[in-house]
């Protein structure tokens, strides 16, 4: 520790004030500070289905660093050889990008300056967290700091190239269900050729709004519930096959309805509102990954091994 930080200490300790104190002073300055472009946050959550969670996202971050709060604040330590420079860099970034991009013009430019300004603000509560508490509590509460990440919408070329992945899933899917379930069916690329109508996998139809839910949800199910790195990148890694299969399965029984029961579900309510029903299957096939991940690996390893041995003792 240098003469520097041994000293803010000892003020620190003579002054009687908590770190709480100054972590709530710097946090207000922040929002003071970046407070246009939080509101076009705020704004953007209300008028954009793709960014309806930024709102939630640092409400849900401060309950999880509330929950684990004797964790992560055990040791804090004052910490301004790091915290400093994050915050400063965090600063000039901020205005770097907005001096950068206010020369174009867009909604696409909007978006992505968007994006990397709100980057900035999660980078400038990070360097104040680390100012005031200290590595050891950064440590702590990485999950939840990090996941402040979410509050940036998703630049144009992200958003575009998850939607192509998202659509060509779910039309491979949804082929492989047709002719699974017996269907007649004619593809050509998106489109399908069904008895007596004609369906397409638009990009309306790519379900991104649900993944991306669904990625949320499951990010916090792997941090609550989940033990060790390897089970949680696993779990992660399935979210958007889940929700390609989700997707895909709406879109066939939808199909699938309007061709044997009524041709109005093509155009009812199921279509256009019905992905209640849809999403509950995909949390539980969330949930029956989550089970089995949280089984101890000798159980995996075990379980096929010992009928095998078996079987080649009765062959040989």
């Amino acid at each position: 520790m240098t003469k520097t930080e041994r000293q803010t200490q000892g003020w620190l300790r003579l002054s009687g004030r908590a770190p709480h104190d100054y972590a709530i002073i710097l946090w207000l300055l922040s929002l003071l500070l970046f407070r246009r472009t939080l509101s076009t946050l705020a704004s953007l959550s209300f008028h954009d289905e793709l960014a309806s969670h930024i709102l939630l996202i640092p409400l849900i971050s401060a309950f999880l660093i509330y929950l684990e709060r004797k964790r992560i604040f055990r040791t804090h330590r004052y910490c301004p050889s790091i915290g400093a420079p994050i915050l400063l860099l965090a600063v000039v970034v901020w205005y770097s990008l907005n001096a950068l991009m206010s020369s174009l013009n867009g909604t696409d430019h909007d978006t992505n300056r968007l994006s990397a300004a709100a980057i900035s603000i999660v980078l400038a509560w990070i360097g104040v967290f680390i100012l005031v508490y200290g590595t050891s509590s950064f440590k702590a509460a990485l999950f939840p700091l990090l996941f402040l990440l979410l509050m940036s919408p998703l630049p144009v070329v992200v958003a575009e190239h998850v939607v192509s992945v998202l659509q060509k899933g779910s039309a491979d899917t949804c082929y492989a269900l047709f002719r699974l379930m017996g269907i007649p069916v004619i593809r050509h690329g998106f489109l399908f050729s069904l008895p007596g109508v004609d369906i397409e996998v638009a990009e309306q139809c790519s379900g991104i709004h649900s993944a991306l839910s669904l990625f949320i949800a499951g990010l916090l199910a792997e941090h609550v519930i989940l033990q060790g790195y390897w089970k949680k990148a696993c779990f992660i890694l399935c979210i958007f096959p889940i929700a390609i299969f989700k997707n895909a399965v709406r879109i066939v029984a939808i199909a699938w309805l309007g061709i044997h029961v009524n041709p109005d579900f093509f155009h009812g309510p199921l279509h256009r509102q019905g992905g209640l029903p849809f999403s509950l299957l995909s949390l539980v096939l969330m949930a029956v990954l989550l089970w089995l991940l949280r089984r101890p690996f000798a159980s995996f390893q075990a379980a096929p091994i010992i009928p095998a041995v078996g079987f080649w003792r009765r062959l040989v």
